[in-house]
């Protein structure tokens, strides 16, 4: 049997691993999801929060994810696994923009992204879930790009 976010093959492809929550649209969910953490040593690293009519989507990056999914699972939380790539983003204001030119250059299709809480190496930094991560990889690389791995996140 697959362990979380373990895959019958391996890849090379420096990701790092966010956790969905599907919790019910009503006041107090986020805190008391976010509060079954203050029990643990893991820290939230970046947050998500998508709403919809009766529920809503948090998505999170930990620094302990195994931990993380443990602790969700074992509170009854419905929790899926996703790889995604974390870029440092360049200083200044254009940023971003060369992130996205680079990947819309290459045709690469972002399904969503948000900032991380932490600065890896003292640098602003996003994770982003793009249509094909291993050409977005080498897209982003190729132009020179820091592509953060888990432990990456880490550092201060």
């Amino acid at each position: 049997m697959l362990e979380p976010l373990e895959t019958a093959s391996s890849h090379d492809i420096p990701t790092v691993r966010q956790q969905s929550v599907f919790i019910e649209n009503r006041v107090g969910q986020i805190f008391r999801l976010t509060k079954l953490f203050d029990q643990t040593d893991v820290r939230i690293l970046a947050v998500s929060v998508v709403y919809s009519v009766d529920c809503a989507i948090c998505r999170m990056v930990v620094d302990e994810p195994d931990r993380a999914y443990d602790v969700m699972r074992d509170s009854g939380f419905q929790v899926s696994e996703t790889e995604l790539l974390a870029v440092s983003v360049p200083h200044g204001k254009r940023g971003l923009l060369e992130i996205w030119a680079a990947l819309l250059g290459a045709e690469i299709s972002i399904h969503y992204t948000y900032a991380l809480l932490v600065r890896p190496f003292g640098n602003a930094a996003i994770v982003v879930l793009p249509d094909t991560l291993e050409q977005a990889v080498e897209v982003l690389r190729s132009r020179n790009f820091e592509v953060l791995t888990q432990p990456d996140l880490l550092e201060p």
